[in-house]
């Protein structure tokens, strides 16, 4: 099985401390699986940890949290090689495709050396679900704020462009995201967009938001467009799951 239609979760959480793992799946992970519509069998879900340097400690992180939820995990890797013989092929005998945060701009560099772009893009057309924390929410979109450059954010504008929106992440924990992401908007370096506090996501049907998500009380996501003079944010009503 897979969803409906092309779907993405693009979130700012869906992972938190376990207790007996590193890391243990969230409401807005589980909300991923549930949109892949598995019955009968454990839902496949594979890792894309492009944008930590496919860190093995990531991976082993994310993979006893896969073990822990019952899921049939798979990874696709960039370093030193593509780890299958196919990418595109496993990609689409996928349920869910889940991608870790980290360098969003080194995640892009590598995932169009290995034409993974165009994988994911197929694998989204067919129904596979694709999610993801940070730079694996911003990936999706057009572009956003990011930190792959150094401490002081700066813009990516090289998005996949599956969703033809900006995106902000983080926007309620770290004091740069909120103004630059404003900024860009308002002067144009970034099209209208949306962003999500820690904690909530934003569902998409093909290329349209349908629902933003919390896995928290008083989190929410916002649309931000530019205004006459300056940006407008508005609060998005938001779904606590």
């Amino acid at each position: 099985m897979t969803a409906d239609g092309p779907t993405i979760l693009a979130t700012s959480g869906g992972l938190r401390p376990g207790r007996r793992t590193r890391w243990e799946f969230s409401a807005l992970t589980e909300h991923a699986l549930e949109l892949a519509g598995v019955s009968g069998r454990a839902p496949r879900i594979c890792f894309l940890a492009t944008a930590s340097g496919d860190n093995p400690a990531a991976l082993t992180g994310l993979y006893e949290a896969a073990i822990l939820r019952g899921l049939h995990a798979s990874h696709l890797t960039s370093f030193g090689m593509p780890n299958v013989e196919d990418p595109a092929a496993h990609l689409l005998e996928q349920d869910v495709v889940w991608v870790l945060g980290g360098s969003v701009a080194g995640l892009l560099a590598l995932w169009r050396l290995h034409g993974y772009d165009r994988a994911l893009e197929q694998a989204w057309r067919a129904g596979v679900v694709l999610t993801g924390v940070s730079a694996g929410s911003i990936c999706w979109h057009e572009g956003g704020t990011t930190d792959s450059f150094g401490p002081d954010l700066q813009p990516v504008t090289n998005g996949l462009g599956l969703l033809p929106f900006s995106n902000g992440v983080h926007y309620d924990s770290e004091e740069q995201r909120r103004p630059l992401f404003q900024s860009l908007v308002q002067d144009g370096t970034l099209p209208t967009g949306y962003a999500t506090d820690d904690g909530v996501g934003l569902l998409y049907r093909g290329t349209t938001m349908v629902e933003a998500l919390a896995e928290e009380d008083d989190k929410a996501a916002y649309r931000v467009e530019a205004g006459e003079e300056a940006a407008v944010e508005t609060r998005l009503d938001t779904r606590r799951l």
